[in-house]
């Protein structure tokens, strides 16, 4: 940038590129909000169905339309026979499109369209046509009652994943999210080693089962494609819905205000989008297309089925010196997501002769994509288990077994970790679950009717950062007790983790404001692209971009009444100096320029006759008692307003150091001695990921994450009929989850941590941290109660009854 675009008037940026440790500006605010365990703001709202999701939409005139599914599992479509619709009252078209519509959902961040075509079928409950009526109800009917005519070719479609396996092929490492990897030699590691394990775990397809199901409202002015959805990741949803309908970035607009979960199902662009996009094209009018649970289930995003080897070598007394990992995953054809269930095998214990190694089989089901912490949920299911099972081997206390295998660095990449928090966290966490009490004999403990076991598990989640901006205005808004508010922009999602609250929070401490200080935009891609919510990195890579617009404002603010930035505090809605300023290596250079700047303002200014706006800080005379009101500063600026923008990347940190999240899972759980039936008593996890932003929003999202691991561990399981490819359990009713009667009493201990290498706010994601490892802690409570150890998930009384003990 030149130095006269530098003076011009503009929107200032402060960016940063996370290439060394940071300092946090929460250290030195006054209102202390970030950490606090404030209620959600949009609670009320949400409460009294104020909320507006993207199904609850209306527009004049707006049409409904309801999905046609295939009725195959491979094949082509030969016809579609609509005359039966010609009785149902309420019909408007049936509107088909084999060249645009979606074969399945895209991936998240990806920027590419997914696969298209609804002439060739690939699994059973692809979309193939949309019907559209004036109501909801004839939509469905008309749906119900549309002929396909299929060449069925179901007989030639790969449906059973055990058959399959033999068909594994090496995956694609440039579309994954981890990579084959071989330290040392592990084959010859393991042969040498005095004491193994070897086990093979089997893991099933599960799928998000979110409340809110997909939907889209779509509707044209002129050229213009606008889109209310129920999507994560709104900036590369946007990408995918240009590139599959051929538009620039000028014609799509897409809002997702509120999204009722998504789990990673609603990361990238659904069938449902475009059917919208295109009826509401064809028919000139606003068109909803929301997804049935059956639908949903059958034609969005499930968690890949896994078939996991571990094999671990170590000596006598348990140090592991080889650790192999090898992953089978299954997917649509062509498709380049693999599970990538080794993610925290490469660093979680030491070892010099290590294996990751992933395959896929293509299998003609739904798309397998990101669910719930993809890669970790799965794969440490087996890990941890392993290492259990070897404790016992070696009749050596879990935790202790864990201790002995802590690596100094990462011992896959030989770098250090930013921060590790695991043994803390195994410490809390065992002394507020009374882990030193425990029966450590299997099938020891009978009370009642009942088998009383006890297990734990390692947890962790990889950190990373992504690319986000957003904007930050302060403005004169008498209607607020201090006379100012603040806006904050930007197109990141809330999915029910509580996006709208922690930002607020985090601008209120920034700009010194109560809490109903902040007004929030989100979800409009209108606004500053963001990363999204998922991948463990939403919060921490927009909450970046927040941080960073604020901070600029402070800068500006310090600049017009004469104060260093450093000197400068911001306190409900006053102005104060505090401190002495600390000089810096670029004071000098940055004065320097200043002064270049106001000369080269007044050449302009008389050459051009254009007045740019000079700074008078001579109105404000700071001493130790004195302050201003913010609103009187915002005042003096023609427009009442000052707005920045903050934009964060990545950096060197992300390849110099290891950062992940860690926790401990620990569980008790009952067994009946005669039905087999499980019982989760109770759970503690521990978890430490950098500085907590909201206690209450972190707590909830560690209780969901111990939650989904009571799914993983005792019922999720989508199960398709493999004569078909029929998807035999596609609702609520008969896909399990956990309800109030499965969660017992949850206890979540939020370790105290601190890491600069992340962010500028030092923060991690902590959700997906919560449920990797959960599952393995449930079923080696199980083993510890009935002293049977089940290789395939989940864990139901039918695997136990043969086994346990009489």
């Amino acid at each position: 940038m030149s130095l006269l675009d530098s003076v011009l008037p503009s929107e200032p940026t402060k960016k940063m590129t996370m290439n060394e440790p940071v300092d946090s500006s929460f250290t030195n605010t006054t209102n202390n909000l970030v950490g606090k365990a404030i209620n959600r703001v949009d609670g009320p709202l949400k409460v009294s169905g104020q909320a507006p999701y993207s199904a609850e939409i209306y527009r004049d005139n707006q049409a409904y339309g309801v999905l046609v599914s295939a009725k195959i599992a491979k094949g082509h479509v030969e016809s579609i026979d609509s005359s039966a619709l010609d009785d149902i009252p309420g019909i408007i078209k049936v509107v088909t499109d084999p060249k645009h519509f979606l074969r399945n959902p895209q991936q998240g961040t990806a920027t590419k369209a997914p696969t298209q075509g609804a002439s060739e079928i690939f699994y059973h409950g692809q979309p193939i046509a949309v019907v559209v009526a004036e109501t909801f109800e004839a939509a469905t009917e008309g749906a119900q009652a549309v002929r396909v005519t299929y060449k069925d070719e179901t007989e030639q479609a790969a449906l059973d994943f055990a058959k399959e396996l033999s068909n594994a092929h090496e995956v694609n490492e440039k579309e994954g999210s981890d990579k084959n990897a071989v330290n040392g030699d592990p084959e010859q590691g393991l042969a040498d080693s005095p004491v193994t394990i070897e086990r093979f775990y089997h893991t099933p397809n599960q799928t998000s089962a979110a409340m809110e199901p997909h939907a889209t409202l779509a509707y044209w002015e002129e050229d213009k494609l606008i889109l209310y959805t129920s999507n994560q990741m709104i900036a590369s949803c946007k990408q995918q819905i240009m590139d599959a309908l051929d538009l620039n970035k000028d014609q799509v607009q897409m809002i997702a205000h509120y999204v009722g979960g998504g789990f990673g199902s609603k990361l990238g662009i659904a069938p449902e989008s475009i059917a919208a996009a295109i009826a509401a094209k064809e028919l000139d009018r606003p068109v909803l297309v929301c997804m049935t649970r059956p639908q949903v289930m059958e034609a969005t995003v499930k968690r890949s089925n896994t078939r996991q080897r571990i094999a671990i070598g170590c000596d006598e007394q348990g140090v592991i010196n080889t650790l192999i990992h090898d992953s089978i995953s299954s997917n649509l054809p062509d498709e380049g997501f693999f599970e990538p269930s080794a993610l925290s095998t490469h660093y979680l214990y030491r070892g010099e002769n290590r294996q990751v190694n992933y395959q896929q089989v293509d299998m003609n089901q739904l798309l397998s994509g990101s669910m719930r912490a993809p890669g970790e949920a799965v794969g440490m299911i087996a890990l941890e288990c392993a290492m259990d099972e070897l404790a016992m081997q070696l009749d050596i206390d879990p935790i202790e077994l864990r201790r002995r295998n802590e690596p100094e660095k990462d011992p896959s990449q030989d770098i250090p970790f930013s921060t590790r928090q695991l043994i803390a966290c195994m410490e809390q966490g065992a002394e507020k679950f009374g882990w030193s009490e425990r029966n450590t004999k299997p099938a020891s403990q009978l009370e009642g009717d009942w088998w009383i076991g006890t297990g734990m598990a390692a947890s962790s989640r990889g950190n990373s950062l992504q690319q986000s901006e957003a904007r930050a205005t302060l403005q004169v808004d008498t209607s607020k007790e201090l006379g100012v508010k603040a806006v904050i922009e930007t197109d990141m999602t809330d999915i029910g983790t509580g996006s709208y609250t922690v930002f607020s929070q985090v601008a209120a401490d920034l700009l010194g404001l109560p809490i109903d200080h902040i007004e929030m935009k989100l979800g409009d891609s209108e606004l500053p692209p963001a990363s999204g919510s998922g991948g463990s990195f939403g919060a921490a890579s927009s909450g970046s971009s927040i941080y960073l617009a604020c901070e600029q404002l402070r800068d500006m603010i310090a600049a017009k009444v004469g104060l260093y930035a450093d000197t400068i505090q911001l306190d409900n809605g006053y102005i104060k100096q505090v401190g002495t300023h600390n000089p810096s290596k670029t004071d000098t250079a940055i004065e320097t320029v200043k002064g270049q700047a106001e000369s080269l303002k007044d050449k302009i200014s008389e050459k051009t006759g254009f007045a740019l706006p000079k700074s008078d800080t001579s109105k404000y005379d700071f001493d130790a008692s004195k302050s201003y009101a913010l609103a009187e500063v915002i005042a003096d600026y023609d427009e009442q307003k000052l707005s920045a923008k903050g934009q964060i990347k990545p950096g060197k940190n992300g390849k110099s150091h290891r950062q992940a999240s860690f926790g401990a899972n620990f569980a008790e759980v009952a067994v009946h001695k005669v039905t087999g039936e499980i019982r989760v008593k109770r759970m503690t996890g521990a978890f430490a990921a950098g500085r907590i932003l909201n206690h209450n929003t972190a707590t909830s999202q560690c209780y969901g994450g111990m939650v989904f691991g009571i799914g993983s561990a005792l019922m999720e399981e989508v199960i398709h009929d493999k004569r078909d490819g029929r998807l035999c359990n596609h609702d609520l009713a008969e896909y399990h989850v956990p309800v109030n009667a499965d969660v017992p009493q949850l206890d979540v201990i939020l370790v105290e941590e601190d890491d600069p290498y992340t962010n500028p706010m030092h923060i991690k994601g902590i959700g997906e941290t919560a449920i990797s490892g959960a599952a393995a802690a449930i079923a080696n409570a199980v083993y510890n109660a009935v002293g049977v150890r089940v290789y395939e998930f989940p864990i139901t009384l039918d695997k136990l009854l043969y086994e346990m003990p009489e």
